[in-house]
Parts: structure tokens; C-alpha cells; sequence
């Protein structure tokens, strides 16, 4: 896993160049001058309206290993066969494209969070029921992806799933290498994972996926954002 580069105590002060604060905010606010959103033709209500559908968010949260993955791919599939307009972005894959610059600080993974509500924002707008699963561990960074993405359109999901059973898993090998200190700042072993004090779902993930499932379209039906 990659880390950002820090400075030590050792690196020499002559080597780490100041940063020119006033030129920096002078060329942000230049920037900022010269942008101009534009108002589209075609709107949010419109691209749902031919989907047949309410867009919005499942955010799925919960430890490596509580089964985010697997519930969200198999929810996915149910809504795909429904013929619901769906798009599900998953941790690992998003740290292999957009965001493969960050480590896994608290400072990076912030910025994965920010990142991916920024696009979730969009996928909202193009009137898709959007799916996300992503380990997410502290409140206030989810309550920042609530902000951008909208408290309306945001729909927390938390997995729950003792960490001992997550370590039984183990799926990808991690919390073995975690517990040996072959990988640092591991959510559940030497980082915390911060649960959701209200979320909109809460299902276990011990139980058999099948009753996440219906759980969670009696959610969306309920709520008319599927049929």
C-alpha cells in the first residue's frame, strides 16, 4: 500500500520549499474569477423520468471483510435484473484508477472520500441509483460525502459485523498481515473504525445475504425510489 511521503526529523529544512501563500490564494481566486457553470437543458427530473426511476445513493460503511462488497454487487444485480439504471463504485477499483495517487492516512483518506462523493454528486444528477462500498471509518468524512451529495439523496448503509468475524474472513489476507505489522493504519487493528450512531439502514452482515436483500428493496420500495 502506498504512503504519502513525510518529513522527518532528520530531512534538512533547506530541502522542503516554503510555499508562497498570497500567490497561491491570488491564482485560486483568479481561477475561481473565471469559471462559469452552466445551466443544462436537460435536467436531474428529466433523466429519471426515463429511467422510470428516483436516484439516489446506498453508501455502504463497515469494517474490511462485514461483506459491503458482496451485499452491495448482489444488490446491484437484483435491481439490474428489476430493470433499475444502477452504477456501483467499490473501494478497491476506485483506489486503482482516481484515486491510486492516495495512501491511507487519515489526510488521504479523507481526500478518497471527497473524491468519490464528488463523482457520486454527478451519478446522482445523471439519475442513477448509485451504490458505493467503501470502508469510510470516520463519522466526519461521511457526513462530508452527506453534505456534497445532499442529506435528501443520501443513504447510509451500515454493515454490521463484529471484527472478530471480519478477521475469521479475511477475504484478501489483510488482517493477518495487519496483525503481524506488515500493513500500518489498518481500519479494526491500529486505526478506528468510527460506527454510524443513526444510520438510515443498518443490516448484520452475519446474517444470510438473501434477507439484506429484501430488507434493503423494502427500503427502496417503501421509499418509492423503485417499483
Amino acid at each position: 500500500m502506498k504512503k504519502n511521503k513525510t518529513i522527518n526529523s532528520t530531512d534538512s529544512i533547506d530541502s522542503i520549499k516554503p510555499i508562497d501563500s498570497i500567490n497561491s490564494i491570488d491564482s485560486i481566486n483568479s481561477i475561481s474569477s473565471n469559471i462559469f457553470p452552466i445551466s443544462h437543458k436537460i435536467n436531474r427530473i428529466d433523466r429519471e423520468k426515463i429511467k422510470k426511476q428516483k436516484s439516489c445513493v446506498l453508501w455502504f460503511t463497515g469494517l474490511s471483510g462485514s461483506g459491503k462488497s458482496t451485499i452491495a454487487n448482489e444488490l446491484e444485480k437484483r435491481l439490474n435484473e428489476m430493470g433499475y439504471h444502477t452504477y456501483l463504485l467499490d473501494g478497491d477499483n476506485i483506489r486503482t484508477g482516481l484515486n491510486s495517487d492516495l495512501g491511507f492516512s487519515d489526510s488521504d483518506r479523507k481526500e478518497n472520500i471527497r473524491r468519490i462523493a464528488e463523482v457520486v454528486k454527478l451519478f446522482v444528477d445523471a439519475g442513477l441509483i448509485t451504490i458505493t462500498a467503501f470502508i469510510s471509518p470516520f463519522r466526519k468524512d461521511r457526513e462530508m460525502a452527506r453534505n456534497i451529495i445532499g442529506e435528501e439523496d443520501f443513504i447510509e448503509v451500515f454493515v454490521d459485523t463484529p471484527l472478530e468475524e471480519c478477521i475469521k474472513r479475511d477475504p484478501k489476507g489483510l488482517y493477518k498481515k495487519a496483525l503481524r505489522g506488515e500493513i500500518k493504519d489498518f481500519t479494526g487493528i491500529d486505526s478506528p473504525y468510527e460506527r454510524p450512531e443513526k444510520p438510515i439502514i443498518h443490516i448484520y452482515g452475519i446474517k444470510k445475504i438473501e434477507k439484506n436483500i429484501t430488507q434493503l428493496l423494502s427500503f427502496l420500495k417503501n421509499k418509492k425510489i423503485v417499483g
